[in-house]
This record gives C-alpha cells, sequence and structure tokens, in this order.
C-alpha cells in the first residue's frame, strides 16, 4: 500500500470515529468520576465520566464538542480502557503521551489509538488527540 492510501486509510478512520463516536453520551448523572476539560487553543470541550467497580472501568463516556481529532481520541481511548484496572490505564495514558510527542517505542498495546500518532506533524493538533486522555488521567488521580 502506497503512503498516500495509507495516509488515506487514517484520515478516514479517524472520520469515522467523529461522525460516529463510541461512548457519546450526555453525563447522566450517576458516574463515580466526571470531569470537564477544555482547549483553549481550539475551543474544544469535554466532559469525561466513568465508573470504577474493584479497580476496573466499567463505564465510561464522554460528550461535548471538538474537532474530528479531539472526538476520535476520545472514542478510541473509550473502547480501549473498558475493562481495564487503573494501573494498565495510567500506562496506557503514559504511552499515548509519549507516542504523540514523538517518542520512539512500542505502542502495540494502544490499539487503534496509533493512528493518531501522526499529530506529531501538527504540533497545534497534539493538544486536540490529548485533551481526552489528560482528563482520563486527571480522573484517575482523583480516583486513587
Amino acid at each position: 500500500m502506497s503512503l498516500h492510501n495509507l495516509d488515506y486509510l487514517y484520515r478516514q478512520t479517524i472520520m469515522a470515529y467523529a461522525q460516529h463516536p463510541h461512548h457519546y453520551q450526555p453525563m447522566l448523572g450517576t458516574e463515580n468520576y466526571h470531569i470537564r476539560k477544555y482547549n483553549p487553543t481550539c475551543g474544544d470541550v469535554i466532559d469525561l465520566a466513568f465508573n470504577i467497580d474493584h479497580d476496573i472501568v466499567t463505564d465510561i463516556h464522554f460528550y461535548g464538542d471538538g474537532c474530528a481529532i479531539s472526538k476520535s481520541s476520545a472514542s478510541i481511548m473509550t473502547d480501549l480502557v473498558i475493562g481495564k484496572n487503573t494501573s494498565q490505564i495510567t500506562q496506557l495514558v503514559d504511552q499515548f503521551s509519549k507516542m504523540v510527542r514523538g517518542e520512539a517505542g512500542n505502542y502495540n498495546a494502544l490499539g487503534e489509538a496509533q493512528i493518531l500518532s501522526g499529530v506529531t506533524k501538527f504540533p497545534t493538533r497534539i493538544k486536540c488527540a490529548t485533551l481526552a486522555w489528560h482528563a482520563l488521567a486527571e480522573l484517575l488521580a482523583i480516583e486513587k
């Protein structure tokens, strides 16, 4: 597959997640943990909430207004963390941060989130890709 076709596939995947995000719903008021984050650079806003039972994330969802990268990143992230414990999630957050900063490493554990590695070419978009992940890290810090 040519590099052009691969870039096109990545863009299409990001757009698919943005147009039909997983775990996208308003806050219910029944969540154990909730946070709102704002990206002043571009105006993205996200509400992120999850429930934890015996150190396992049993439910997670987000809501808000954001660009395609922000929304697709949140969608991919929510898929990735359901069923994982807080230690595993903390490692994923750390790996994602390193990946989007362009640090070399093995990021296979991030699954489809690896498609967002291309934001390293667009420094202003890194904050869009990491907004939900920073929210998740803050929620995990509160939970502990």
